[in-house]
């Protein structure tokens, strides 16, 4: 588990801010990965929501240079197999099950798992789980949540995903425990349809300048 923690650990720690995508159109993904790795964004999550996904990441993976990308809304096995199949870096999950636990456990691909209750967190650590995804973020409990858990919980990492926004990231950075946020607002729709790759750099740049 040591060396897919680090693995992890070095994709997660490129940037304050993962980009999290749901790509509708395969055609768009790579001008929208190069904008944001053109922008300081190198780590992409591609969500596992639209019949495109796969093929965004394929896309991605081959044909952007420096992208790091992986998949999220990761639910079971046969999500995995395809993932990486595709050439995901990392995986994603909004939650753990016993399944996904034992794909990652036979994989070299590191696994993000999601938690959102102390039990959950206690759970996976018992896993060997170093580094989680805490999700919903806003919905849980938020900064203050998280903040909570840092002394209890001491060395475990955390990526809080979901309401996490350019005006709130700052709190969730400043904790201890968070290595990085992930977040859909670097790459909005409007922007993506209409192909604006420069408004998403600048909007990627702002982000990568987060603290």
């Amino acid at each position: 588990m040591g060396e897919k923690t680090s693995k992890l650990l070095s994709i997660l720690k490129l940037q304050p801010v993962v980009p999290v995508l749901i790509v509708e159109d395969v055609a768009s993904a790579v001008g929208l990965a190069r904008a944001l790795v053109a922008g300081g964004l190198k780590a992409i999550e591609i969500t596992m929501r639209t019949p495109a996904a796969l093929d965004a990441i394929r896309a991605v993976a081959t044909e952007v240079e420096g992208a790091e990308v992986g998949a999220g809304t990761i639910l079971n096995t046969a999500h995995w197999d395809a993932a990486v199949a595709a050439g995901s870096k990392f995986i994603v999950s909004p939650g753990a099950t016993q399944e996904l636990i034992d794909a990652a456990a036979g994989s070299d691909v590191p696994l993000l798992p999601g938690a959102a209750t102390v039990s959950e967190v206690m759970a996976l650590r018992e896993e060997g789980y170093e580094v989680l995804k805490f999700f919903p973020a806003e919905q849980a409990g938020g900064a203050a949540y998280l903040k909570a858990l840092s002394s209890p919980l001491a060395g475990m990492l955390f990526c809080p995903t979901g309401g996490v926004s350019l005006k709130n990231a700052p709190d969730y950075l400043a904790l201890p425990n968070v290595v990085c946020v992930g977040g859909s607002w670097v790459a909005p729709k409007d922007l993506v349809a209409a192909g604006d790759w420069a408004g998403i750099t600048k909007l990627a740049a702002e982000a990568a300048a987060l603290k």
